[in-house]
């Protein structure tokens, strides 16, 4: 075995004291479900609001979970992001206060150039590692225009007692694009498929969350068997599961990485938009294919898919509140750079159109599953510091075009699977879908409080 390798697996057992001892990552909760899952707490975290002309695809409220990192463990709060693939934590040595000080940790290990691992297992990266006065480098970006860089390194992360070793980006350098002194997230849980990810690193072949609406607790299952789902009982709501999408040849616009699904149709109300099905699938290029990202707020629809919706969505709204809430009416008002189906009234009348159902629902039809997104704050975002008339704000669909935000796909963000129990099934190839109460689910398998 390959020298680094079996560093790689030494770092449990010189863990194993630290672990033994220590019952809680990040100050959340941890508990246990059965067949060995690990469930840890999850949060919704705003970073400030971005102006209305700001496009900011990633990191303005990100997903978030407690985690340990170290010997002895060191506490860190990570962005969960099922669309990227290497973690990284900001580490000592950087511009920004550092979570993360790897002179600390024990079973800390940079990456040598000689191991393979600076090679080959980062072959799914935009950017692959390399080599830089004998040490191994990574270098990171985003769409949201943000970019990272520091060692590639390998310690161990605690999640509940069970000490991982895995490698990951101990970034010293973060900068954004849109506003280079904001101040970046502490660190990165890399979920996708690719050969660096920490599901793949550490052979995880099914996890679950559940994103509570607002600020209320939330809910991150690691492990476990096939059988159990940690859902509210009785009764136990039925999972529907969609199929992951493969392809085996490399596209240029296909993520391979991702979390893949074929998307079947959009419903509005009860009206099934007239999408051509060759635009819900990717073309020749890879473009058009469709993925569940935690790690994106939002959903991206392909511009024509964007504007069946945007037109049906505002003829079914204008017309059963009866010009309560009327298109904004301003052509070029686009918030932040992707949402321009936005619509002017007053937040009474919102609250009372959800109250009286009369918003109609979207449903993103998969194949062998939907997701629902239905009610006002699911369905329309208030723009910040936008008044118009007597009282009236701006609120935008939480539907953005994918054309206008720089990518070349279907993406469904963390805002729109809230109240949503999301198996990611590995081992049978599968996502799947179930509506729940995920802060009373939390409450109820961590002990946490709706406010802890």
């Amino acid at each position: 075995m390959e020298p680094f390798l079996v560093l790689l697996c030494l770092l449990v057992a010189r863990a194993e004291t630290e672990a033994a001892s220590y019952h809680g990552t990040g100050g959340g909760r941890v508990g246990r479900a059965a067949g060995g899952a690990v469930l840890l707490p999850l949060r919704l975290q705003a970073a400030s609001p971005p102006p209305a002309n700001r496009l900011r695809f990633r990191h303005n409220v990100s997903l978030t979970v407690p985690v340990a990192v170290g010997t002895p463990p060191q506490n860190v709060t990570m962005v969960l992001d099922t669309g990227s693939e290497l973690s990284w934590l900001l580490c000592n040595g950087s511009r920004h206060d550092a979570p993360f000080d790897a002179s600390a940790s024990s079973s800390y290990a940079p990456v040598p150039c000689s191991s393979p691992a600076c090679t080959w297992l980062g072959r799914d990266l935009p950017v692959r590692p390399f080599c830089d006065s004998s040490a191994c480098r990574v270098s990171l970006s985003y769409a949201d225009a943000s970019s990272a860089d520091g060692l590639l390194a390998a310690d161990t992360f605690l999640l509940g007692s069970s000490p991982m070793p895995a490698l990951f980006g101990c970034i010293t350098s973060y900068s954004s694009s849109t506003d280079p002194s904001e101040t970046p997230p502490t660190g990165l849980l890399g979920m996708n498929r690719g050969g660096l990810s920490f599901v793949t690193q550490t052979a995880t072949r099914r996890f679950a969350y559940c994103i509570a609406a607002g600020q209320g607790p939330g809910i991150l299952l690691l492990g476990g068997n096939d059988t159990e789902t940690p859902l509210t009982s009785p009764p136990q709501q039925q999972l529907n599961y969609t199929p992951l999408v493969e392809i085996s040849q490399p596209l240029p616009y296909f993520d391979r990485a991702a979390y893949t699904v074929q998307l079947e149709g959009i419903r509005v109300g009860s009206a099934l938009l007239a999408i051509p099905k060759h635009l819900l699938t990717p073309d020749h290029t890879g473009a058009g294919q469709t993925m569940v990202d935690s790690g994106t707020r939002f959903t991206f629809l392909l511009p024509d898919a964007y504007a069946a919706l945007k037109a049906e969505f505002a003829n079914q709204l204008t017309r059963s509140l009866d010009g309560g809430l009327a298109p904004l009416g301003e052509p070029g008002f686009v918030f932040q750079g992707a949402f321009d189906a936005c619509f002017r009234g007053t937040e009474a009348r919102v609250s009372a159109a959800a109250a009286g159902g009369l918003l109609p629902e979207v449903g993103l039809v998969l194949r062998g599953a939907e997701v629902v997104v239905a009610g006002a704050e699911k369905l329309l975002y208030r723009v910040p510091g936008e008044r118009r008339g007597e009282g009236e704000g701006v609120w935008c669909l939480t539907f953005g075009s994918s054309d206008m935000a720089g990518v070349s796909a279907y993406v469904i963000g963390h805002h729109h699977q809230q109240d949503v129990w999301v198996e990611y099934d590995l081992r049978n190839a599968r996502l799947g879908f179930a509506a729940a109460r995920c802060a009373d689910l939390a409450i109820q398998r961590l002990g946490l409080g709706a406010h802890v």
